[in-house]
């Protein structure tokens, strides 16, 4: 049995380095189609109505398709696997291919939506698929599932510790030492294929071995400021989907979707239209910003920050197929690259690319609840001590600083909740 499970880990790598490899070249394709080339040379050329209506008719389309076959929409690892154990859940390569085709139209239209998500997805489900066709035990359905979606993650990424380390904390932590070994096997075959066609995230100007402890110290002051604008992150998304899920929507239950897309594409069409950089799943802003010595203008860096943010939070909600992982690197890198700007106008330091790639990664790992995940990433990404040090330390503080403020937050509302119910009991 362990024989075969390593043959199979392989087997999943394999193919899930070509799918996913397949997936993102369709999706390049569609997209320099969309916007008859590279869309940030070409968008500002293009008629402000094209750029309305284009994520308008995509949306609605993914729309359409999702209230037809649901399982299309994003789902997380876990619910898949629970779905599929509890018979609430069947998937088919007609459920795949849906899921692919709507991902590509979301991302290849501008929603701000990252390819990650519909990865993990595309690489469960093909692994569910291996599971039915061998006829394995039902008992090692949860294992083949997480191979399939760390498979497909490290190949998305170009990044097999990634990959992996997605598996552990995301994934796979209750049999982690049992069944490590199918997850690696799984993951550096899919990368292995997947490195000959994709770009890697990687940061270009590491200085690798070389240890700065000055470069800590710097950092400690980073911390407050990447907290405040999690804290924002937070704040500007909890305002937009009150603002957005009025009640009026919810009286018209049947085309509540209808309307969230129509909202969705006039929102995307409107980023496209003011800064193109604020659309789509964000790895080009990301690869620039962790690579690029020269300065940025603080007011563009700030608006796009704002309209990722914005574009997120209603792409989301429209129901645009795709993940969260890449669009929130991309703003915690523009956070980095600004504090790393601001630094340098004082002489205080030379390198904001490097507070980019910390940023990308501590944001990532904060609100995804995924530290590991970030310190790993950001080794991969640089191979820089400097950076993976300030990581590390950065992911866990900013995470016990958000921590104590949502305890406090929960036990006000405990506390108000508590009061309420007696105020109730006494007039009763």
């Amino acid at each position: 049995m362990q024989l075969k499970f390593i043959l199979i880990s392989i087997f999943v790598g394999i193919v899930n380095g070509f799918l996913i490899t397949g997936y993102e070249l369709t999706l390049i394709f569609f997209t320099t189609f969309f916007f008859g080339g590279d869309p940030f040379l070409h968008i500002p050329q293009l008629p402000i109505w094209y750029l309305y209506l284009l994520p308008t008719v995509a949306i609605l389309i993914v729309n359409f398709i999702v209230s037809k076959y649901p399982h299309t929409r994003e789902y997380a690892i876990n619910d898949i696997a629970d779905s599929i154990a509890q018979n609430k859940m069947v998937i088919n390569f007609k459920t795949l291919f849906l899921k692919i085709f709507s991902s590509i139209i979301s991302l290849s239209s501008g929603f701000v939506v990252g390819t990650e998500g519909p990865s993990a997805g595309i690489g469960a489900m093909l692994a569910y698929q291996v599971h039915k066709f061998f006829k394995l035990p039902k008992v090692f359905m949860k294992l083949l599932i997480s191979v399939g979606a760390s498979s497909a993650i490290a190949a998305i990424f170009v990044s097999p510790l990634t990959g992996i380390s997605f598996a552990f904390e995301y994934i796979a932590h209750k049999f982690l030492k049992q069944y490590m070994g199918y997850l690696i096997v799984a993951s550096v075959t899919a990368f292995a294929i997947s490195n000959n066609f994709l770009e890697p995230i990687i940061f270009r100007h590491s200085l690798g071995r070389e240890f700065d402890k000055s470069f800590i110290l710097i950092n400690f002051l980073f911390i407050p400021y990447v907290t405040f604008f999690i804290y924002f992150y937070l704040f500007l998304k909890k305002k937009l989907l009150h603002l957005i899920d009025l009640e009026i929507f919810k009286k018209v239950h049947n085309l509540r979707n209808y309307i969230f897309a129509l909202i969705g594409g006039g929102v995307v069409g409107t980023i496209l239209v003011l800064e193109p950089h604020a659309a789509f799943s964000g790895k080009e802003v990301l690869i620039y910003l962790i690579n690029h010595k020269g300065p940025m203008p603080l007011a563009l860096i700030f608006t796009i920050v704002l309209l990722r943010i914005i574009g997120t939070t209603v792409s989301i909600y429209a129901n645009a197929v795709g993940g969260l992982f890449l669009p929130i690197m991309s703003i915690g890198a523009l956070v980095g690259f600004s504090f790393g700007d601001i630094l340098s106008f004082y002489h205080l330091t030379s390198e904001p690319f490097y507070f980019a790639a910390i940023g990308a990664a501590v944001f990532m790992g904060v609100l995804m609840k995924l530290p590991l995940t970030a310190v790993v990433l950001s080794l991969e990404t640089t191979f820089d001590y400097n950076v993976v040090v300030a990581t590390g330390i950065s992911v866990i503080l900013v995470s016990y600083i958000t921590s104590i403020n949502f305890e406090i937050r929960r036990k006000y509302i405990d506390r108000a909740e508590r009061r309420k119910r007696k105020k109730k009991a006494k007039t009763t």
